[in-house]
């Protein structure tokens, strides 16, 4: 059983997101990722998300197990076919790689490429079920698969969607098939993970909150327009724009949203800390220094 794995079966689990480069250099991401991997229990590594052109997740995935970091996988539908999705799963294993987070993947009209063709040959849903045969020896073919392993499936989730009932359907869905543990949009207000709560109790999977520090107006306004389905709280807005120095002032605002869902008994978080690789060890140093109050 991996470290993800075992440290979500425990209990309160926390995980961090951080995207290959844009170029061929990895070292500064990787010398981040090293300085955390005993503070965290996986690394989540991002699938060209928002269609921006990265470093394959897999190589990433990759690096990172050479620096002892324990990688997450993410894969998208939107990029590959099944035939390139399976063999890509394949190389996963020959690498070494267990933890599989499953996504559709956002359009590529969103990204730096939007001339780039979509596949989506498999949605997400088809795709975990695939990932889970995998493991089991059986290929979207039927075939067998020889010295095959097995991933440990995650997915992703929106609980801001609408209808809701739609995104909580579709969640279903992928539990049926294989997922195991999902990653939700990033979270703001305790309120709104209160009822995210009441909503998911008893379904067989874990959930990780999002967090996302912000670090500017300019951060607020694009992830109200561009990425989130429900906007950033005023209140939490507010204390990000008001402060003398908006980038500490979001790292405090995760910190103490991580520590009361902390208190809450959620499964874990996930951090998100968009274009803030570097202040990934600050940040958890105040949810270590807040959770030992």
């Amino acid at each position: 059983m991996g470290k993800f794995r075992d440290s979500l079966a425990k209990g309160f689990t926390i995980t961090v997101e951080i995207p290959p480069p844009k170029g061929s250099d990895a070292s500064s991401f990787l010398r981040v990722a090293g300085a955390v991997r005993d503070r965290v229990s996986g690394v989540n590594v991002t699938d060209n998300q928002r269609g921006m052109m990265r470093m394959s997740s897999l190589v990433f995935s990759h690096l990172l197990l050479d620096v002892g970091v324990e990688p997450i996988w993410q894969l998208c539908c939107r990029d590959r076919n099944r035939l390139a999705l399976q063999s890509d799963m394949l190389g996963a294993w020959a690498l070494g790689i267990e933890n599989l987070c499953i996504m559709t993947g956002d359009f590529p009209t969103l990204g730096d490429n939007p001339q780039a063709k979509p596949v989506y040959d498999l949605d997400a849903v088809q795709l975990i079920q695939a990932a889970d045969m995998f493991g089991k020896g059986i290929g979207m073919n039927r075939k067998e698969i020889k010295d095959h392993k097995e991933f440990y499936i995650g997915a992703v989730l929106n609980p801001f969607y609408e209808p809701l009932e739609l995104e909580m359907m579709k969640t279903q869905k992928k539990m049926n098939v294989g997922a195991r543990y999902f990653q939700t949009q990033p979270f703001f207000d305790i309120s709104s993970v209160d009822s995210f709560l009441s909503m998911v109790k008893g379904m067989d999977a874990k959930f990780l909150i999002g967090v996302t520090p912000l670090k500017s107006e300019k951060m607020i306004n694009f992830l109200n327009l561009n990425v989130l389905t429900s906007p950033i709280p005023q209140e939490v807005s507010l204390r990000i724009t008001q402060a003398t120095d908006p980038a500490a002032e979001g790292l405090a605002v995760a910190a103490e949203f991580v520590n009361a869902l902390r208190k809450r008994g959620v499964d874990g978080v996930h951090l998100m800390p968009i274009g803030q690789v570097e202040a990934i060890p600050q940040l958890l140093d105040m949810i270590d220094e807040g959770a030992s109050k």
